[in-house]
């Protein structure tokens, strides 16, 4: 049993998993950096607010008056709210992470995939009509599954 555990963990798949996790940690960390420290800044440059992570659309501010929309929610003493910044953050890094696994991880494996992979056209069709009830069945099927009526076998050419 010790075995099939140890061949469990060394059979790749556990290995490759922990090494994913680990490396998308590291680059959702870098994500949040960029968000946080060079996208977040050059929208706030065009919105005038300097630090998106305090937009508020509205809230409750310390002395309990109602606050439709503040970019500036520590400034204005907002305690309770809907913290629209900070969702926006999360949206924007979110999106730049999952292009990053896109373009970087799942494009280039499925072109290595498709460039390794042979192609698995054998020349015979995978279907063919039922000539009862001309529905589409196996080209290796002897019963048509629809109608149930007996079939020759396919014709190899």
């Amino acid at each position: 049993m010790i075995k099939e555990f140890r061949d469990f963990l060394l059979r790749g798949n556990i290995i490759e998993l922990a090494v994913a996790v680990i490396a998308g940690a590291a680059f959702t960390q870098i994500v949040n950096s960029l968000v946080k420290d060079i996208i977040t800044p050059l929208i706030g440059l065009v919105f005038g607010a300097p630090d998106f992570g305090n937009l508020v659309l509205f809230g409750k501010t310390v002395g309990g008056h109602f606050i439709w929309f503040t970019s500036n929610a520590l400034g204005d003493g907002v305690t309770q709210g809907v913290m629209l910044g900070n969702f926006l953050n999360a949206v924007v890094a979110f999106a730049l992470v999952m292009s990053g696994v896109f373009f970087l991880v799942v494009k280039p494996v499925n072109a290595l995939t498709a460039r390794i992979t042979p192609p698995t056209d054998s020349g015979e069709p995978d279907l063919r009509e039922c000539p009862e009830c001309m529905s589409k069945i196996s080209a290796k099927a002897r019963r048509c599954a629809f109608c149930t009526t007996e079939l020759a076998p396919a014709a190899r050419a």
